[in-house]
């Protein structure tokens, strides 16, 4: 078991204890920490709550006992992977469409991880735990490209530590609604919780953590511009976030952008197109390009004709 302990601001004043916790462990439902609530490992200001619907107030200090995740058996899978690169130390792979990284409530079966225990075996860093084992950081599902698994715990803390300081250099490629009239550019913009809808992330200046996307122009089509961004920093959702608050949406997002997808697509359209790091052995920068999927080219070229 952990114990952490939570000061509650402004925003989530008169909000419900059951509600807030979910907005702080976004990976956990309303339920579980009802049960918590319901088993007395929740309290406020040092007073064990029995009640959900406890409502919040500013400076209320809220301390929730998180008991060990009960284990859960990954099983292996043998699912195909396109590997981009592999050695003793780290695999690129180039993710697909519609894939989990790692498992959680709902998809413990047909992620990445099932995917690359197959592959590997027991050659996998073990550092975030039988969940994620060689997840050092991960992709949206609908999201495709390049990827980083480590496949022992020396390789994760390396890298780590690359992303932690942001020198792990990320380009992505994606097509967003609208024409965009600068060839380039730079977005600055806190991004946190969204204050009403927690499965969602939103420019949030008070509560947010630092983001920054550069981006560049790479073709203006019709309706449509095609482009490339560099991750400074790398929030949850940041390109998506970001993009949507200068009214240019990605493609497909139907969370951050329009509900109507005319093109039929499944998800937004962004890819990992490069990642380049130092090798945790060599001690050389190294860097991996993923292809443009098929989807993405087909789109691409409808959008020319139009």
């Amino acid at each position: 078991m952990h114990n952490e302990t939570f000061e509650v601001t402004d925003e989530y004043e008169e909000e419900r204890l059951d509600k807030f916790l979910a907005a702080i462990y976004p990976e956990q439902s309303r339920s579980f920490f009802q049960k918590l609530i319901k088993d007395g490992l929740v309290s406020v200001n040092d007073v064990p709550q029995s009640k959900a619907n406890y409502r919040m107030h500013i400076e209320d200090m809220v301390s929730v006992t998180i008991p060990d995740a009960v284990k859960t058996t990954i099983l292996p899978e043998a699912i195909p992977l396109d590997i981009l690169y592999e050695d003793d130390d780290v695999i690129i792979v180039n993710k697909p469409k519609d894939m989990v990284v790692h498992p959680c409530p709902g998809h413990y079966s047909g992620t990445l991880v099932n995917a690359i225990m197959h592959h590997c075996r027991e050659n996998l860093s073990g550092i975030n735990g039988e969940i994620r084992p060689g997840i050092v950081h991960r992709i949206d599902k609908d999201t495709t490209g390049s990827l980083i698994i480590c496949k022992n715990d020396q390789s994760h803390r390396l890298i780590a530590e690359q992303i932690k300081v942001h020198s792990v250099n990320r380009l992505y490629r994606g097509i967003v609604k609208g024409i965009v009239k600068e060839d380039s550019g730079t977005i600055e913009g806190a991004i946190g919780r969204h204050p009403k809808d927690r499965k969602k992330m939103a420019m949030n200046e008070r509560n947010g953590k630092p983001a920054i996307t550069h981006y560049r122009v790479i073709e203006r089509l019709k309706d449509a511009t095609y482009m490339e961004f560099k991750l400074e920093t790398g929030r949850t959702h940041q390109i998506r976030v970001h993009m949507a608050s200068i009214g240019h949406p990605l493609l497909g997002d139907t969370v951050y952008g329009s509900l109507k997808n005319p093109y039929h697509l499944q998800g937004q359209t962004l890819h990992a197109y490069i990642i380049g790091f130092v090798h945790p052995t060599t001690g050389e920068y190294v860097e991996f390009k993923a292809p443009i999927p098929e989807y993405f080219e087909e789109l691409l070229n409808k959008l020319r004709k139009n």
